[in-house]
């Protein structure tokens, strides 16, 4: 105890003790948390009450991994998908690169033609990176493209451990390290991707790891990088909760007894129990830098973290896109639909076809009065989608007219109002609609139809 260094925290401005040096637990037989994980039973959520601080970084950044796990779970992007999406992640990231990086896989041609293609382009941001096996070909291959860094697997938790790759946790983490120490032989930057953290061994594993993970890089002068991945989705972001699953947790416990920097760690979550996004916001309130996401949340399963929905919870966070483009978003939800063939349930926040459509009668009322009484902020404004109500018997000629203003975007010199022919008009179909014993709202492309339809006969052009 009396050899314990006392240093300050910059962070904080306060004197710390230093922490106990937490070593390697070797074990005759895996740990996989059975009181917590019984497979016949629906996973626990256990509290300890132990509360670590915020611990927001000065920076905080979005990665991506949409043509990596991303491309896991469907079928895979062209080059020339991968290229228009790629520039539009450039896009969005706007002049400060908040989307930093995004990941891809090297194996088959076509993914290293787009690699080839992307850094072409001579973007800083997103900085292409890569994820392969952990084996010195593979190395030498990201060294030839030209790539600074890349991902590497390295399981950490007893099932995996144990049951897939057949190894104790010394025989693991001397193998993880071999593999490390020929990346870094390399010159190429290791990103250590910790899979199925919340089912690990915290510090009797994980941090001793980690420990070694700095050594390295001391020993090299290059960067190591630490992903937090919540392979199977059970991080939890409860203050009080216990580790594995206890995402505050994790991340305090590697920032102070494993001694990993902020910009060095980012927070891959998944989706299995609806917590990836909020996961995700912990990670970077408790001093992860990076939030590793894909768009639209496609993914393994049930899915990553939707990239756009961190651009979402930086501005709150932080009160400030930082230059993000989120207009772009809407391209790329619109790019996804008409040009992959990919469809997005149309309740999805931000992309939705209807996330910010009114339905309810007594709440187009209210839209048609002030649409902030119903929509979360100025849609039309950051996401060019104005916010629509649905037309139903409740509309009435005013609800018309704003679904038709709104949904081809008039200009003001263009806009119906309600004594309009075309309004008259479809107010009159509305209404016999009903009337023949119609009891649902009238879809977009209903409406779209039927517009046409009378416009071509009025000879009306919007």
């Amino acid at each position: 105890m009396e050899n314990r260094k006392v240093f300050l925290n910059k962070h904080t401005n306060l004197l710390e003790l230093e922490e106990h040096m937490y070593q390697l637990v070797d074990v005759d037989a895996p740990n996989v948390f059975r009181n917590l994980f019984r497979y016949d039973e629906i996973p626990k959520i256990a509290f300890n009450d132990r509360i670590v601080p915020h611990n927001m970084p000065d920076e905080i950044w979005i990665t991506d991994t949409t043509f990596r796990d991303g491309q896991q779970s469907r079928a895979p992007y062209t080059t020339e998908q991968i290229v228009t999406i790629y520039d539009y992640l450039h896009r969005l990231g706007g002049p400060q690169g908040k989307v930093r990086q995004s990941e891809f896989f090297l194996y088959s041609k076509k993914d290293r033609d787009a690699v080839y293609k992307c850094l072409e382009r001579g973007y800083e941001f997103p900085e292409v990176t890569s994820w392969i096996r952990a084996n010195k070909k593979d190395f030498e291959m990201v060294k030839e493209i030209g790539l600074k860094e890349t991902g590497i697997l390295v399981s950490c938790s007893d099932y995996h451990i144990f049951y897939k790759l057949k190894m104790t946790r010394k025989e693991a983490l001397n193998h993880y390290l071999s593999v490390i120490r020929e990346c870094l032989d390399t010159g190429v930057r290791p990103r250590c991707h910790l899979e199925d953290i919340t089912r690990s061994d915290i510090y009797g594993f994980v941090i001793p790891f980690c420990l070694e993970l700095m050594k390295l890089m001391e020993e090299y002068q290059i960067p190591v990088k630490i992903r937090v991945c919540d392979t199977m989705g059970y991080g939890v972001n409860f203050p009080g909760a216990v580790i594995p699953r206890s995402i505050p947790g994790i991340i305090y416990g590697l920032m102070t007894h494993a001694g990993v920097p902020s910009e060095l760690m980012e927070f891959h979550g998944h989706n299995d129990f609806y917590k990836a996004v909020n996961n995700s916001t912990t990670a970077w309130l408790y001093g992860a830098s990076g939030v590793n996401c894909s768009l639209f949340g496609i993914g393994e399963r049930t899915g990553n973290t939707p990239l756009e929905a961190m651009v979402f919870e930086y501005a709150q966070l932080r009160g400030t896109l930082d230059g993000m483009d989120t207009t772009v978003i809407t391209e790329l939800a619109e790019y996804y639909e008409n040009e992959i063939g990919y469809h997005i349930p149309s309740r999805t926040p931000f992309v939705g076809r209807n996330f910010n459509v009114t339905r309810a009668g007594i709440h187009a009322d209210g839209m048609l009065k002030n649409e902030e009484i119903y929509n979360i902020f100025d849609t039309d404004k950051f996401l060019n989608r104005p916010a629509l109500v649905s037309v139903s018997n409740t509309s009435g000629v005013a609800g018309i007219a704003y679904w038709i203003n709104a949904y081809y975007k008039l200009a003001a010199e263009k806009q119906v109002d309600k004594n309009s022919r075309l309004v008259q008009e479809i107010k009159n179909w509305v209404d016999k609609e009903y009337e023949d014993g119609r009891v649902t709202v009238l879809t977009d492309s209903e409406l779209i139809v039927k517009i046409e339809s009378v416009c071509s006969e009025l000879d009306i052009t919007l």
